[in-house]
């Protein structure tokens, strides 16, 4: 999986909710994706890049590709650290890269990649669109 530099990375807190389970106390594996998706989110927020903003001037920005990788599982009311950087813009496409790990004691419990497509929405049909400069600014890699 592709690592990002250290000082690139955005980090995210949060709390593992009962409902995220399975009857093991362990969370559901497609649960990391909803974690790695409020870690893009916030990330983009960091970088003054409002996702609900995107959307509202009529584009969006649309998972094509998930990869994610397991390596230790995440239990109940653990909190959890969830690292996001960008680590590569094309000219319709950026791509997220992610490590979710253990707050407390920094073990890596999952690592993931998206790559999300640019969507115009104004139109009748979506249809791809090369990024919006501002949006390219913005989330340029450190």
């Amino acid at each position: 999986m592709p690592r990002a530099t250290p000082s690139a990375w955005h980090e995210h807190r949060l709390r593992v909710r009962y409902g995220e389970t399975d009857q093991m106390g362990v969370v559901y594996h497609a649960n990391y994706l909803v974690y790695m998706e409020e870690g893009r989110t916030r990330l983009m927020d960091s970088k003054g890049c409002s996702y609900a903003e995107l959307e509202r001037a009529g584009w969006a920005l649309v998972v094509r590709k998930a990869v994610l990788r397991y390596r230790a599982p995440a239990r109940y009311d653990e909190q959890l650290l969830v690292r996001t950087a960008v680590e590569r813009l094309g000219g319709a496409s950026v791509r997220f890269v992610y490590e979710v790990a253990r707050a407390d004691d920094g073990t890596l419990l999952a690592e993931g990649m998206t790559e999300l497509a640019c969507v115009d929405q104004r139109g009748d049909e979506p249809r791809p669109a090369m990024l919006p400069e501002r949006v390219r600014a913005l989330l340029e890699p450190s």
